[in-house]
């Protein structure tokens, strides 16, 4: 019987399934740990994870990601408003009141609704986990976030039974992490509760918990959130900080261009991760639009200044948090930081300055859901034995 979890990410999945020696991150097609949540039609056939993101740059109209964020949404939220104003691809009202994602296919313009892409993509990774277990997979534990809707968590349901999957449970992704955490922690106390703070900065979402463990029990303190604050926001602040530059230098304006827009993107989310690790990073691309080469350079202060908008709101949720689990930050024994986002070198400054102690790192970033998942997963089953918490 299979024991799978998997981590649904804005950008990226990952999945992981339990073994008789433990849990495991199950790799792709590709040898990758991390398969991206996108799915790319072609006059053909349609491209889903890898292929679909290696597709995606000459193909961005009909390249569709982030469809966690579409997901159970009606088309006037606010929020998704502001989201559709950085999609390449197509989206429209449909006839109850929910969003339609438009994408050439097989030759002719087609509509989907984000629950069957979400489908696609649970289907990719069914088949990721089913060529590593040499197994079927049915039985499963799905990764949502703690502020989803009761309709965003049916869309989720429906996607999976689309895709042929039978989810055991919806696990909230805060708790997958603090279980994560926990199940294998041997020196916890027996009487005094040690409480931990995770804070997970996802690709589009930030969440924060306190989470109270003892010997044998885990109890969730608290938990806060800010829906639209990740690390494509720093993406977008140097984005827009860069369009702006090569507009006046090189009289180019991307925003005319989709395949411009997306390769500049792609450039920004990479200049990010280098100054994550160095106080400044180059910009080069050639050939961005009309055969003309930019350049560009930027520091870290000047980073930290342009995306000042979004590092000022990372406080709300973590203040929120702690206010609700009625803890001081004296309180707090431990910080973990978890999320792809989270690696940003000033949101850690932020946070040593919040809980007055450095934050640590002792699970990996990206996999600490899908294993709390599949942890979950073999809990709920049979086939395993797992130790009480």
């Amino acid at each position: 019987m299979s024991v799978v979890g998997f981590d649904l990410g804005n950008e990226s999945c990952i999945v992981a399934v339990a073994r008789q020696r433990g849990i495991d991150v199950v790799l792709n097609e590709e040898s990758k740990r991390e398969t991206p949540a996108i799915v790319c039609f072609g006059d053909k056939q349609r491209f889903i994870g890898t292929a679909g993101a290696a597709s995606s740059t000459m193909n961005p109209k009909n390249s569709i990601s982030q469809i966690k964020r579409l997901l159970g949404r009606k088309f006037s939220d606010p929020e998704l408003q502001s989201d559709l104003a950085s999609f390449p691809f197509r989206v429209t009202e449909g006839p109850d009141g929910f969003p339609l994602v438009h994408a050439r296919f097989l030759g002719e313009e087609r509509t989907f609704t984000p629950t069957q892409l979400l489908a696609m993509v649970l289907s990719n990774l069914e088949g990721i986990a089913e060529g590593n277990l040499k197994a079927a997979v049915v039985d499963c534990c799905i990764g949502i976030p703690v502020y989803f809707s009761d309709l965003q968590r049916r869309a989720v349901l429906d996607a999976a039974t689309i895709a042929g999957l039978r989810p055991l449970r919806l696990f909230h992704e805060t708790t997958a992490t603090a279980l994560a955490y926990g199940i294998y922690k041997t020196d916890l106390p027996e009487h005094d509760q040690l409480n931990v703070a995770f804070v997970d900065v996802g690709h589009a979402s930030m969440q924060v918990s306190i989470v109270g463990y003892k010997k044998g029990q885990l109890k969730m303190l608290s938990h806060a959130y800010d829906r639209s604050l990740g690390g494509r926001d720093f993406d977008e602040a140097l984005f827009k900080h860069f369009a702006a530059k090569f507009k006046e230098e090189y009289k180019i304006d991307v925003y005319q261009n989709a395949r411009a827009c997306l390769r500049l993107r792609v450039a920004c989310e990479k200049l990010k991760k280098v100054l994550n690790a160095n106080p400044e990073a180059p910009l080069n691309i050639e050939c961005l639009m009309d055969e003309k080469d930019v350049r560009g350079f930027i520091k870290r202060e000047e980073f930290e200044q342009i995306s000042a908008a979004v590092l000022e709101r990372m406080k709300g949720p973590l203040e929120k948090a702690l206010a609700e689990a009625g803890l001081t930050t004296e309180n707090v024994h431990f910080v973990e930081v978890v999320g792809s986002g989270s690696r940003v070198h000033t949101i850690i400054k932020i946070i040593t300055e919040f809980f007055g102690k450095e934050p640590r790192r002792t699970m990996n970033a990206s996999e600490c859901v899908a294993r709390g998942c599949a942890l979950q997963c073999a809990i709920l089953s049979p086939t395993f034995k797992v130790r009480e918490l």
